[in-house]
């Protein structure tokens, strides 16, 4: 029996973008007088704040050191609670560190719902990045995807307050309201990646999709099953062949508006969305990763919450993404092994391994972006264990054919802390993909794999400079830590935001 719908089950992930805009954000330079809990912030050597009334022996003798993310609660008989945040070395603080450090300072005040954090200490970063970071680290360190239990998990982070000099008022607010919309959208990539599959399908994600573009300005076409027959998008239809469940694909587009002048360019994103993957014909053993495998859609889920900011954020850029979405399920009409699938444009693929299915759906997407004659494709998925491999769980693999792209990516990366490693497009291992029946075929073999699929979809590009961004790794946490919380971590919707807001027309 199906499981009820998302409004039949009472659920609905697409108001989670305004989970925070419910929260208040103050600047000021004074802390409240009814402030319940506060947040100071402690260096790794020199003076502790007078305000915590221990010195630095005594917090020493407890652990404390004021490394990045420490904390140290102490609660009083009058006033406010105290937690000590460790920052380190204050000289060489960066946006990452009091970012980690606003996080640990909100888990270890998990249960007030308004928090006020003295950003005395980190005045060499620049106010604006100073209030960015602490905005985001705070709220995505609240995050907790409780949708579908009977009581919240922790009271809702209601209001926060940042304390700076007056000088810097200003444009900490500016930094804070900025992360305020960039946490938002890594909190919407979270909550439909933690949406259980049978409530989140292909189809309910195109719905979600029509009601966010409606309310933050972007167009969106959403194209059915006898669309994307007639559009000719062969790796899509066969990667759902075995499924009960119809496909979508989803385009949506951000034009800037006039006032901001001429467009910086025009830059394609293309998202996995299998929104379950069985692996098909070929399944996956059951094991954690097969349970986790609700989260194949994050590419197409970070597509679509870093859409959602674009407005709100300023981009120049014009951006169009393309969300592949369908699940991929074993059955009596699954894909078979040997079978041979032609990809919009004509190119043929020979499919040895069903459970390569990513790279099919991304290559329909691929082909649709150099139709319209963009400046730059960026495919983002969950493609290869490859790359958890290499990397772990801290960095997506970043691959791509033009370096001033390549950097443009790491550069967004550096500034979001969504960390990304290149490895090289190696063109020698090329022709393990060769196929005796197609054009090419879907998997290159036991090694390499990560470096293959890239060279697999840079089949599909007609020479438009392209990346390619292998989330595996980082899609999903299994502790709290910083910012990132239990589940999805929405890894890559902050970095696509930044890098459609920073970017330029790639140069050869």
């Amino acid at each position: 029996m199906p499981l009820p719908s998302l409004v039949e089950a009472g659920f609905d992930p697409a108001p989670s973008i305004e989970r925070y805009n419910h929260a208040q954000l103050t600047v000021g330079t004074t802390i409240p007088a009814d402030a319940a809990v506060v947040g100071i912030l402690v260096t790794g050597d020199g003076p502790v704040p007078s305000v915590l009334g221990l010195d630095r022996e005594t917090m020493a003798g407890v652990g404390f050191t004021g490394r990045p993310r420490q904390s140290l609660v102490l609660p009083r008989a009058e006033g406010p609670t105290l937690i000590a945040v460790g920052i380190g070395d204050p000289a060489t603080l960066t946006a990452a560190i009091l970012r980690d450090s606003a996080a640990t300072f909100a888990r270890a005040a998990q249960r007030f719902e308004h928090l006020v954090l003295d950003l005395t200490g980190s005045e060499s970063l620049p106010a604006s990045v100073a209030g960015l970071a602490a905005v985001e680290g705070i709220t995505l360190a609240r995050y907790r995807y409780d949708q579908l239990k009977h009581e919240p998990v922790s009271p809702p982070l209601r209001s926060g307050t940042l304390v700076t000099t007056a000088d810097r008022v200003a444009d900490t607010e500016a930094g804070g309201r900025r992360g305020l919309v960039t946490a938002e959208i890594t909190a919407l990539a979270r909550d439909l990646e933690n949406t259980p599959p049978a409530h989140l399908t292909a189809t309910r994600l195109a719905d979600v999709s029509v009601r966010l573009a409606a309310a933050t300005g972007l167009e969106v076409e959403v194209y059915d099953r006898q669309a994307i027959i007639a559009m000719g998008l062969g790796g899509v239809l066969g990667v759902n062949a075995g499924s009960g469940e119809e496909p979508r694909v989803i385009k949506l587009t951000y034009r800037p508006d006039a006032s901001l002048g001429a467009p910086a360019g025009h830059l394609a994103l293309v998202g996995k969305g299998i929104m379950y993957d069985a692996g098909g014909i070929s399944l996956k053993p059951s094991d954690a990763m097969h349970a986790a495998m609700k989260l194949d859609m994050s590419g197409a889920a970070t597509i679509l919450a870093a859409m959602t900011a674009l407005h709100d954020l300023g981009c120049r850029t014009q951006v169009t993404g393309y969300l592949m979405c369908t699940d991929n399920m074993p059955s009596g009409t699954a894909l078979r092994l040997g079978d041979v699938l032609t990809i919009r444009g004509g190119r043929t693929v020979e499919v040895v391994n069903a459970d390569a299915e990513g790279r099919l759906v991304l290559s329909d997407g691929i082909v649709l972006s150099t139709e319209l004659g963009v400046d730059a494709i960026v495919t983002i998925a969950t493609l290869t264990g490859a790359a958890m491999r290499t990397f772990g769980t801290e960095r997506a693999a970043l691959l791509g054919t033009n370096d001033d792209l390549l950097d443009q990516v790491e550069r967004a990366a550096d500034a979001t802390d969504e960390k990304v490693w290149q490895l090289p497009m190696e063109r020698a291992y090329r022709p393990l993909l060769d196929s005796a029946i197609a054009d090419i075929k879907n998997l290159g073999g036991e090694n390499a794999g990560t470096i293959t699929a890239a060279l697999f979809l840079d089949e599909f590009t007609a020479g438009i400079p392209f990346a390619h961004i292998d989330i595996c790794g980082p899609m999903m946490a299994t502790k709290d830590e910083a910012w990132r919380t239990v589940g999805a971590t929405g890894f890559g919707a902050r970095l696509l935001a930044q890098l459609a807001i920073d970017f330029t027309r790639p140069v050869e």
